[in-house]
């Protein structure tokens, strides 16, 4: 058998298919479970880019608001590696008091669990669509970084999680 030993029928369900099963949530497990990170970051990936998805910063956003501490601060900490300091401008005038603007204005590019829980979802939401804008290579990195944790991704939805495991089916099976 392949890499995918026996999820093989499973992905021939999603591979080609334009609906996705009833079942989605327990696929994406199963996916999850045996596929390399790497699989399951396309598959976010792919996820983030879709037009049947909410755009990319609006799910960043509830991937933030649904994390823990470290989860939250990879976040941050690879949003702010992207955005430089053309955003400081941005976030600063808009609400200069605020954690975000803080964090900007400091320089700093590593955020701490601490500091990531002061953050706004909002703002990480706005942070999310200037990287996004600036550099679309993001998409690929916070999808990187979420992939260690399926379990938050199953909080997008099931179209999200049926486009990834789509996605990872077309993957392997060429």
């Amino acid at each position: 058998m392949g890499l995918l030993g026996g999820l093989g029928d499973l992905l021939k369900q999603y591979a080609g298919s334009g609906a996705a099963p009833a079942n989605v949530e327990q696929h994406f497990d199963q996916v999850a479970q045996n596929v390399p990170s790497s699989s399951l970051a396309g598959g976010l990936a792919e996820a983030f880019r879709s037009g049947s998805t909410p755009p990319f910063a609006q799910m960043a956003s509830q991937l933030f608001s649904n994390g823990n501490g470290q989860q939250q601060a990879s976040m941050l900490t690879t949003l702010l590696s992207a955005v430089g300091p053309a955003a400081l401008t941005q976030f600063s005038g808009s609400n200069p008091n605020s954690p975000l603007a803080s964090l900007l204005q400091s320089g700093q590019t590593q955020v701490t669990p601490e500091q990531a829980a002061q953050i706004n979802p909002a703002d990480v939401q706005a942070l999310a669509q200037h990287a996004e804008q600036h550099d679309s290579s993001i998409i690929d990195r916070i999808s990187a970084v979420y992939a260690e944790h399926p379990t938050l991704i199953k909080t997008l939805g099931a179209a999200a999680m049926a486009i990834a495991v789509k996605k990872i089916a077309e993957q392997h099976q060429a």
